[in-house]
This record gives structure tokens, C-alpha cells and sequence, in this order.
């Protein structure tokens, strides 16, 4: 067996392994929270008899290991349950809120990698310089003023006061009547279908409406990026082959945009992805103060509601992705680094 398709088989591996304890960690969960799913489902006023043929339908009366070997049979086959409250299979669900998500964390992650980046690097070549304090300064407000407050100063002065950018929700509503019957759904992402359809107003429109939130997690993911970025760029820059490379009289930005800032991309790359996977589940706030339709904002209303299937078929969503970017930042350590393949 080749190196490549030993390590190969030892990723999948840790990743399947992964999944199985997120998959015993929700179930155990599914048990342990004070919520009746027969109640849930067939209301206090249920008989007995119902409660039972429900409670047998259920598999509630089978042995644990059963009943978690249900759950995992059904997970595998892609069966995240039904929802409580919309009597909907909760994989359809999820696939009409995640794209929304998506959308707002991938433009809030590619905002903070174009500003975070540069600003970590730049702070590390001029430490003590005034760009570095003021990009130290910026990221630390960003990293510590709560989100909710963020974003409700943002909604204040930019949509309540300047009229910069549009309100809470996707798009205004008279655009958001039209969407269904003018853009067919081909991603479930407003600025692609309506990019692909060629409806650029209504295209404008959404771009106004996620501007701002995606601006704030920005704000979030540049604070981190350049945080770390400027660690790392720190620690390469004391390095030898860095002082050799200007010793041979190598250009001083080759120096710290090809060499230093290469040697940072494998740490880098775990930063970003976790950084990323922060967002895709950890937008909630945000996605509540801006009624952005999002996969945070589900899983919440699930539960102020006790909708367990809709909760943990959510979280399990959410683990999929945490797991799937790992598998990604393992792939990408070994086309940035030679020694890692």
C-alpha cells in the first residue's frame, strides 16, 4: 500500500469516526432533554392509547442500542427525521435554510480573508508602526464587542439613519413576491440565482440586504485572521532562511509575500477553515437581529419550540460541515506543503 493511500485511509477513518461520536452525542441528547416527543407530536390532550401506538411507532419502547441503531440506519440514508412543526422531512428543510447561511458566512469569510490577510502581514513586517496598532485596535473591537450590539448600531445608522443599505431580510418585499415566480432555484443562493436569471435588480436589491450582516462577520473573521496572521508572519520572519534571502539581496516584498508568507499558509489554512466553520454555525444572532432565513435562525426557532428533530437534524448539519472542512484543510496542507504529502 502506497503512502498517499495509507494516509488516505487514515483520514477517512478519523472522519468516520468523527461523525459516529457526533451521531452518539445527539442521540444521547435526543434522550436526555426534558421534552416529550409523543407530547410533542400528539398534544396534552392525547389517551393513552394513542400515547402508546405513538410511543411504539416511535421505537420508544425498544431496547437503547435498538433504538440507536435506528438512528444512525436512518442518518446514513439520509433520514434526519420530521419536523414537529411543519410535518416536513427535516433534510428538505435544512436544504431551503442552509443556502442562506452559506451565502452570508462564504461572503463574510471572503471579506475577512482579503483584509485579515494582508493587514496580519503588513502588522508583522512594521511592528509598533501606526498600522499596526490601529489594525490591532480595529481587530480587538471587533473580536470583543458582542455581535447583537454590532449589529443593531449597524441596522440604526446605516439602514435607520443613511438609508445605506436595505433593512432585515434577503430582499425588500415587493422583490421578495417576484423571487419565486421570476428566479428559478437552481442554488437556493439569492445572489447567484438572481445573477444566473439576469434579474440585476433584484440582484442589486440582495446585495444591499446582505452587505451589512455579511460586513459585521467580517468584521468577526478579519479581527481573528489578522490576529493570527501577524503571529505567524512574526515567527517566520525571525527565521534564517528569511535573513538568507536578504542577504542575497532577494526583493524585500518577495521575501515577505512569497517566502515568509507561504511558510504561514499550512497554520493559516486551519484558521480560515475554522473561522468559516464558526460562521456557518455560529451566525445565529446575527441572523435573528437581520430575519436573515438562515440555518441558525432554524435550529433556534426549533428549539424555543422543543422541535428535537429539527434541532439535532440541524446540529448534525452543522458537525457534517465542521467535519467536511477538516477533510478540506487536510487536503490543502498537502498542495501547500510539500513535507505534508
Amino acid at each position: 500500500m502506497t503512502p498517499f493511500l495509507k494516509q488516505t485511509g487514515k483520514t477517512l477513518f478519523s472522519l468516520a469516526l468523527t461523525f459516529l461520536g457526533l451521531l452518539i452525542v445527539t442521540f444521547i441528547i435526543a434522550r436526555v432533554v426534558p421534552v416529550d416527543p409523543v407530547t410533542a407530536i400528539l398534544g396534552e390532550r392525547a389517551t393513552g392509547e394513542q400515547i402508546a401506538e405513538m410511543r411504539a411507532k416511535l421505537g420508544l419502547d425498544d431496547p437503547i442500542w435498538k433504538q440507536f441503531g435506528i438512528y444512525l440506519w436512518d442518518v446514513i440514508h439520509f433520514d434526519l427525521g420530521t419536523s414537529i412543526r411543519t410535518r416536513e422531512p427535516v433534510l428538505e428543510e435544512v436544504g431551503r435554510y442552509f443556502p442562506a447561511t452559506l451565502e452570508l458566512s462564504t461572503l463574510a469569510t471572503i471579506f475577512g480573508v482579503l483584509f485579515g490577510v494582508p493587514a496580519g502581514v503588513l502588522g508583522a513586517t512594521r511592528p509598533g508602526s501606526v498600522f499596526d496598532q490601529f489594525t490591532r485596535l480595529f481587530g480587538l473591537i471587533g473580536y470583543s464587542v458582542p455581535v447583537f450590539w454590532l449589529s443593531l448600531i449597524g441596522l440604526l445608522l446605516f439602514y435607520g439613519q443613511l438609508g445605506w443599505v436595505g433593512g432585515p431580510g434577503r430582499l425588500d418585499s415587493m422583490y421578495d413576491m417576484m423571487y419565486d415566480m421570476k428566479v428559478p432555484a437552481v442554488t437556493h443562493m439569492i445572489l447567484i440565482d438572481t445573477a444566473l436569471a439576469g434579474e440585476w435588480d433584484m440582484w442589486r436589491n440582495a446585495v444591499s440586504h446582505i452587505i451589512l450582516p455579511a460586513g459585521i462577520l467580517a468584521w468577526l473573521s478579519m479581527a481573528y485572521i489578522s490576529r493570527m496572521t501577524r503571529s505567524f508572519m512574526m515567527n517566520e520572519m525571525g527565521q534564517e532562511y528569511i535573513t538568507t534571502a536578504r542577504v542575497k539581496g532577494m526583493p524585500e516584498g518577495r521575501v515577505i509575500w512569497v517566502h515568509g508568507l507561504r511558510n504561514t499558509m499550512v497554520p493559516l489554512i486551519t484558521v480560515i477553515a475554522l473561522s468559516y466553520a464558526y460562521l456557518l454555525e455560529g451566525a445565529v444572532l446575527t441572523e435573528t437581529i437581520f430575519a436573515w432565513p438562515g440555518l441558525g435562525r432554524y435550529i433556534t426557532d426549533a428549539l424555543l419550540i422543543g422541535d428535537m428533530p429539527a434541532v439535532l437534524g440541524g446540529t448534525i448539519v452543522v458537525g457534517a460541515v465542521y467535519i467536511g472542512l477538516n477533510m478540506l484543510s487536510d487536503i490543502l496542507y498537502r498542495l501547500a506543503d510539500p513535507r505534508a504529502r
